[in-house]
């Protein structure tokens, strides 16, 4: 094992809760398929969700209180070693190897009380902060007062707006004197949930900046720019004051008309429940987290999930939401096309999301966030991650924020067709 990657037993608790969990879950997907089989019944017959009866049921009861019984009894075993050597130091792989976690089963791990949730903060080199005047001032060299907040995607940690040894925001730092601070966050929770915590984290820091705050602005990257544009939507309701220093949103890839693999996941979902022999890979492919299916239709308030069963398609549910008013949003977008002719409507997507979803660009005049033509960029030849290390992509940003620059991004023409 390597040293800079060290296993703690608080750690080895949480993933020993993870794999009892997983294992109960495998013994109730097993009797699943045990008990539509068992009866025989023709390919499309409606599935039982019932339990397996008789000797088989009793069977998988037993199999259930033995694994139970195995990881309570490694639970208490773990809970007696001694941890005092334990350090606070942030370890890379295991930030990077727990936010994965999170944002496959994120909201699992929230609501069991597993410690591996990872609980919202602003942090700095992955240290979090305190959202007080004094112990801001002291944790950030050269308080400034631009500030920026940078959001990251799903299944990353904020620790990995670093790549190749580029961070957008230390960049932006020391390009044009900003204090940067990091998001970091559970994104198996629904997108509306980290948005209306994120504003309140907001509305904390604007609260203890201890400079006058000239200009606030959020980058958010992949699901990071729902959160954000989520975040602004609560902060609108509920009359919070961070709102109104807010003067720039910087998106960048993100699914802003959701993301057409978990679409394509959905469909999957849909075939495989309508048959009794394969039902149970259907509730398979259902561990997944709230934030994923969250972002097949791009949900951004509760409405769009509360009191639904978030497997169910229902494109139409979704709320259309405009980008806040006096804040100036601008969107990147990636594509791993290299023919700078193509029209913007003919590139492919950065293997992940859309060129049009990732400018907000849709035939719906109520979906189409409107932006204008020097507001958007297109990054060729990039693929979805390449745009946390691009220096174009940067470069983009710098001119954006800099007041002494001309906006200059590159222009699409908006009269294009969506067909």
């Amino acid at each position: 094992m390597r040293k800079d990657f060290p296993v703690k037993a608080s750690d080895l608790r949480a993933y020993n809760r993870l794999a009892m969990d997983a294992a109960l879950a495998a013994t109730d997907l097993l009797e699943n398929l045990h008990h539509n089989v068992a009866r025989l019944p023709g390919a499309l017959a409606e599935p039982s969700n019932e339990p397996a009866p008789g000797i088989a049921g009793f069977v998988y009861r037993v199999i259930r209180g033995a694994t139970r019984k195995i990881g309570d009894g490694m639970d208490h075993a773990l809970q007696l070693l001694n941890t005092k050597g334990s350090t606070g130091q942030v370890y890379r792989q295991r930030e990077i190897l727990v936010a994965a976690l999170n944002g496959l089963v994120g909201d699992h791990l929230h609501e069991s009380g597993n410690s591996l949730s990872i609980p919202m903060r602003l942090r700095r080199d992955g240290v979090p902060l305190q959202l007080e005047s004094e112990s801001l001032r002291q944790c950030i060299p050269c308080v400034s007062g631009k500030l920026a907040v940078f959001v990251h995607g799903l299944c990353m940690s904020d620790l990995q707006w670093r790549r190749r040894d580029h961070d957008h925001g230390e960049a932006l730092a020391n390009a044009l004197g900003y204090s940067t601070l990091y998001l970091h966050y559970n994104s198996g929770l629904h997108i509306s949930s980290n948005g209306r915590e994120l504003a309140e984290q907001l509305e904390a820091l604007v609260d203890a900046w201890p400079v006058p705050l000239e200009r606030l602005t959020i980058i958010g990257y992949s699901m990071g720019g729902l959160l954000a544009r989520s975040a602004c939507a609560h902060a609108r309701e509920t009359g919070q004051r961070w709102l109104a220093s807010l003067r720039d949103m910087i998106f960048i890839g993100t699914p802003h008309d959701g993301s057409p693999l978990e679409r394509a996941g959905n469909r999957i979902d849909r075939v495989l429940g309508r048959s009794p022999y394969t039902v149970a890979l259907s509730r398979l492919g259902k561990m997944r987290s709230a934030g994923i299916t969250d972002l097949r239709h791009a949900n951004l308030c509760d409405s769009d999930w509360q009191g639904q069963d978030r497997f169910h398609s229902r494109r139409g549910v979704r709320k259309a939401m405009p980008l806040p008013e006096s804040v100036h949003c601008r969107a990147i977008a990636g594509t791993l096309s290299k023919h700078l002719r193509l029209s913007a409507t003919r590139l492919a997507g950065d293997g992940l999301v859309p060129v049009s979803s990732a400018l907000g660009r849709h035939p719906d005049p109520q979906r189409n966030l409107g932006l204008a033509e020097s507001d958007c960029m297109i990054a060729y030849a990039r693929n979805h991650l390449d745009l946390l290390d691009s220096a174009e992509v940067f470069e983009q940003i710098r001119v954006w924020l800099d007041d002494a620059s001309p906006g200059s991004g590159l222009r699409i023409p908006w009269s294009e067709s969506f067909s």
